[in-house]
């Protein structure tokens, strides 16, 4: 007996050194692993990286932005058996343990011991939590290392957060295949449906794919993926967390995975892009791939499409009216054995419209040619629609009219047919133009860039005409030397003087001699007759009086150039500048001469729905107020700069509306509702503009090689750029009341003739009713005027002309008002050799 006594107590004393050292080595391999392990703090704050979604006017989806497919949701909004699926099939007892499941440890012990030797994969015990760890704080190394540093950061991290948090963590960040990143993203990818709409064998499916995603996609190993589901339908049967009926239903139920469908976006790539770099310049890279930001954008998608028809549309119509560069590739007579199939494989050329179709000749004789369609179908193409198909020649001119189809096609050539557009049900031969172009569409009174074509196709190009390419505006720069002069005192039945003018550049660099368009010279004439008619002499004499230091101003106000040279060619748009600079500046004289930022982003909100940008600028500081009894309305504070008068933008829209209805932009007349607006074309006509504006729409339109050359003889913005305009302005405005240009109430309008500018009491073809400024305005100006030596009313720009045409110098003119600028002003020459002499 004593003996027994004496070996339970060495037994005792063995246990408990035993688990003093069995406590000292866990302590030890806490400490040891533990020292150097990552921080939990930053899951109390983490926010997975959420894709960054930009929307149009309409809701509808613009573009998306990610690096992960990713929805987060938090744990109030998953559904009970989406987490008890992942709850049976990954950690059933995680509402219980401390973080490590020593149970679930000792099984995995055993169950691995008898797989040794089997060549089995390890069977492991990790809780959710270790996954949490693993996932977010460790790395996916294969060591006991690694399992220890887990465990022991689990344990922490249930000592700091609940267990709900740790949760939604989880069911987040896991990845489950086919980019899916969180349960919800997977629940779109695999079911096109939302979380709260998914079916127990749908969610306990989902639950099935943390082990391994690629081994049970349901779309290439179905009846695997089906096996792994109905085991955790059996798990949360077993863990009562569904009844055996609804077990035996949901495995009764077949795996229908269902791929998400293709979401309809709306269909702006250079508006996207430029809302991306915006987006990734206000909050960078990280903000813009994982912060989760909610865009609304300004786009108007039914704008946006027009404007993107008519821009293709009219630069397909002036490269068919030079000629027809031939087919983009050519089949061989082995390949046309079987067209069909060729044809079938053929790429489509890129850039080419998605509603064009490749064709391939299968003959051509004197009247009409065959051409094979995609499916083996043939159709016959008339002669009499390829009128348009000549041979190309130098200098924009073609060759005649072909005589025979045979002379355009060749057996085996491939070619695009598209609709006509006129009529649809008759394919024409169509070709990718080499002209390019853009559109910009803005609200003039906010801003708002409602659309934004940047050239014909971004699959060819993603360089955006519309904001990158800086371009000479040639006469649509002139409405700002107009305002200029309007501001500093002229009316619009100011006399200008149309006659030659000639300046010495200084040594060595000869003489500058503008010219009109027409080579013609006109004698006096109304200030309105100079900018309806586009004279170049008339703009340059009257930014000499002015001085070009004063258009400068002008043209920095209106934000059109940052720095601008005081050099007489830039009052003929010799300078460069983007459409959408000079848009904007239209939608200024529109807008009653308020000063707008152009913007594509109307409001930015974080994931979780605050706002953090807003374009809007105006101010209402009585907003806020909670109850409403006997205050008065609140008021919006506009504190935007006024860059001219009203009285003096009202003026020149109503110029800009006189270019419509009969001036150079009178093809834009046809669409019968008010409009106002000014063409723009460059020497050689290598730029070519319309810029105009209804009362609620500035648009703005360019048209031209990337790469600068002559569009040719009789190209200029009123026959490539305004039809664009117009065929814009007439679909948007279709439906819309027609509504008259504002009139500001110091504005007085007086009946004259348009061509002499005296008033008159009757009326004519050539009376209108002009728009001056009120008397007491214009006895301020004029007082304001005479400090600078200028005549208020700009009669004498009339003067100083010599017989040779020459300015004369200041002390040989005769003193009425005449302006005193020097006889020679410095051209600068770098731009000097590109000046507008033949601007229309």
């Amino acid at each position: 007996m004593r003996i027994l006594f004496r070996i339970l107590a060495w037994l005792s004393v063995l246990g408990v050194i035993g688990l003093i050292t069995a406590a000292g080595a866990g302590y030890y391999v806490y400490w040891h692993f533990g020292r150097d392990l990552p921080e939990h703090d930053q899951l109390a704050s983490y926010e997975p990286p959420v894709a960054t979604r930009v929307y149009a006017g309409d809701g509808r989806l613009m573009a998306e932005y990610a690096r992960e497919h990713r929805l987060f949701v938090p744990i109030e909004a998953v559904p009970p058996r989406v987490i008890h699926a992942f709850l049976a099939a990954e950690d059933a007892e995680f509402y219980q343990h401390p973080g490590v499941d020593l149970k679930a440890i000792a099984r995995a012990v055993v169950q691995n011991i008898r797989n040794y030797g089997k060549d089995r994969r390890p069977v492991g015990a990790s809780t959710i939590t270790q996954q949490v760890a693993k996932n977010f704080l460790l790395t996916n190394e294969v060591s006991i290392t690694r399992k220890i540093k887990e465990a022991i950061l689990a344990l922490r991290i249930e000592q700091a957060y609940s267990k709900d948090h740790i949760l939604e963590l989880y069911l987040n960040e896991i990845y489950l295949g086919q980019g899916a990143y969180g349960v919800a993203s997977a629940s779109l990818t695999y079911f096109d449906k939302p979380l709260d709409e998914l079916t127990v064998d749908e969610a306990a499916f989902l639950a099935a794919l943390p082990k391994a995603p690629n081994n049970y996609n349901p779309f290439r190993h179905n009846e695997r993926a089906r096996a792994r589901r109905d085991w955790v339908i059996d798990r949360m049967a077993v863990e009562n967390m569904i009844d055996p009926r609804t077990a035996d239903e949901a495995r009764a139920q077949p795996l229908q995975a269902t791929r998400q469908r293709e979401v309809e976006l709306v269909e702006a790539s250079w508006f996207a892009e430029e809302v991306r770099r915006e987006l990734k310049n206000r909050y960078g890279d990280s903000g813009l791939y994982s912060g989760g930001l909610s865009v609304q954008a300004t786009v108007e998608p039914a704008l946006q499409r027009i404007a993107r028809h008519a821009l293709r549309e009219g630069l397909v119509a002036y490269d068919r009216r030079h000629g027809y560069r031939g087919p983009f590739g050519r089949l061989s007579e082995t390949e046309m054995a079987d067209w069909a199939g060729s044809l079938a494989a053929t790429e489509r050329p890129v850039g080419a419209p998605d509603h064009w179709e490749i064709a391939v000749v299968l003959e051509a004789g004197a009247n009409e040619a065959r051409l094979g369609l995609m499916g083996g179908e043939s159709i016959v193409m008339p002669l009499e629609r390829l009128q348009w198909a000549r041979e190309p020649l130098s200098e924009g001119k073609t060759g005649p009219t072909p005589s025979r189809t045979s002379d355009i096609f060749g057996r085996g050539d491939l070619v695009l047919i598209g609709p006509d557009t006129e009529e649809p049900d008759k394919p024409q031969l169509r070709q990718i133009p080499k002209i390019n172009g853009a559109v910009v569409a803005m609200d003039p009174h906010t801003g708002r860039v409602l659309a934004l074509v940047g050239g014909f196709s971004s699959e060819r190009s993603e360089f955006n005409r519309a904001t990158q390419a800086a371009r000479q505006p040639g006469s649509a720069f002139k409405p700002f030397v107009y305002a200029a002069a309007l501001e500093s005192g002229f009316t619009p039945a100011s006399i200008i003087l149309d006659a030659p003018f000639v300046i010495d550049q200084g040594a060595g660099q000869g003489k500058w001699k503008p010219s009109n368009y027409s080579n013609r010279f006109y004698g006096p004439s109304t200030l309105r007759l100079g900018i309806e008619k586009s004279r170049n002499l008339m703009t340059v004499r009257l930014a000499q009086t002015l001085g070009m230091a004063t258009v400068a101003d002008y043209a920095e106000r209106f934000e059109i150039y940052d720095d601008m040279p005081e050099a007489l060619s830039y009052a003929l748009g010799a300078g460069e500048t983007t459409l959408l600079r000079l848009t904007t500046a239209y939608a200024m004289l529109v807008n009653g001469g308020r000063q707008i930022e152009p913007t594509l982003i109307d409001r930015v909100q974080d994931r979780r729905g605050a706002t953090v940008y807003s374009h809007d600028a105006l101010n209402c500081g009585d907003c806020g107020i909670d109850n409403w009894t006997d205050e008065a309305e609140p008021q919006l504070v506009d504190r935007r700069e006024q860059v001219i008068r009203r009285s003096t933008a009202y003026q020149m829209v109503s110029l800009l509306e006189g270019v419509v209805k009969r001036g150079t932009g009178v093809r834009v007349s046809a669409v019968g509702k008010p409009l106002a607006g000014k063409t723009g074309t460059t020497n050689e006509s290598r730029d070519t503009w319309f810029v105009g504006f209804s009362p609620d729409l500035a648009l703005g339109v360019f048209a031209g090689f990337d790469e600068p050359a002559p569009l040719g003889d009789g190209e200029t913005g009123s026959s490539v750029a305004a039809p664009i305009f117009r065929d814009i302005m007439d679909a948007w405005l279709k439906d819309k009341p027609s509504t008259p240009f504002r009139v500001p109430p110091d504005i007085r309008l007086v009946r004259i003739d348009a061509r002499s500018g005296t008033p008159v009491s009757g009326s004519g073809s050539d009376v209108i009713l002009e728009a001056f400024k009120t008397e007491a305005e214009q006895r301020a100006v004029a007082t304001v005027r005479a400090d600078t030596g200028m005549e208020a009313r700009g009669e004498g720009v009339l003067d100083g002309i010599g017989a040779d045409g020459a300015v004369q110098p200041a002390a040989d003119r005769a003193p009425n008002g005449a302006d005193p600028t020097p006889d020679k002003l410095p051209v600068k020459r770098d731009k000097a050799k590109d000046l507008v002499d033949g601007v229309y």
